[in-house]
């Protein structure tokens, strides 16, 4: 069994620019010719709607969004509608399960593993997993981090979102993640101050090797985009 994981840190970038990148290291896992893949980005403000994702579940007319230059994006994960946006950490896994024990619960079980832990040793803060209900953490019952992902032929694609900074007022323009009853928080709610961004990154990046039992292998981004390249891979839509 292979336990490097790829960490590459892709910054502020488009959601569609993500989720090429995804689709072309996704095809190179089918390959077998990339290790484990762990990209950490922040998104421009947009909305995603999941495989069960219900558009009454938006709360703002499209006029509205189109002004403010928000897109939504229908994609394959699991999950209802999720807001993405500056100050709120994104992960994408693109890993084989294969080396995982074949276990999407169990794999689902140790993201979730990262964030009580991260909270629990970083900060004080006791989260939990509300899985008979919702998939995600959830401190002081409302959500911190969301997760969905796809699997293909046991290849993973999507992720996480955890909510360090973000603009909590946006998520008033959906039921987040199909929940009307039940609110949506951050760090910085929960500790009452701005966070430093890229320090909670690398502690997150930490415990994702320790819970997953992995190595991490840092990769510029500039590296990940030439080794795809190499590679000549191009998405199948």
């Amino acid at each position: 069994m292979n336990n490097k994981l790829n960490v590459s840190r892709l910054g502020l970038i488009e959601y569609g620019q993500a989720l090429e990148l995804q689709q072309k290291l996704q095809m190179l896992q089918f390959e077998e010719s990339i290790d484990d893949t762990l990209l950490l980005l922040e998104h421009y403000p947009v909305l995603t709607l999941g495989r069960r994702g219900k558009y009454e579940n938006l709360l703002v007319k499209k006029e509205f969004l189109e002004k403010e230059k928000v897109s939504i994006h229908v994609v394959n994960r699991g999950g209802d509608i999720t807001y993405h946006g500056p100050g709120q950490l994104v992960g994408y896994l693109v890993f084989n399960l294969k080396n995982h024990g074949s276990d999407i619960k169990e794999f689902v079980y140790k993201i979730q593993e990262v964030f009580i832990r991260f909270l629990h040793d970083e900060y004080d803060i006791e989260s939990c997993r509300n899985d008979k209900v919702f998939t995600g953490v959830w401190a002081r019952n409302e959500k911190i981090t969301a997760i969905g992902i796809s699997v293909k032929h046991w290849i993973t694609m999507h992720g996480f979102s955890f909510n360090i900074n973000t603009d909590m007022e946006h998520f008033k323009w959906i039921n987040p993640c199909g929940i009307s009853d039940k609110g949506v928080t951050s760090l910085e709610k929960l500790t009452g101050k701005r966070q430093d961004f890229d320090k909670a990154v690398e502690k997150i990046s930490d415990f994702f090797c320790t819970v997953f039992k992995m190595e991490r292998i840092d990769v510029k981004k500039e590296n990940l985009l030439s080794m795809i390249e190499n590679k000549q891979v191009y998405s199948h839509h």
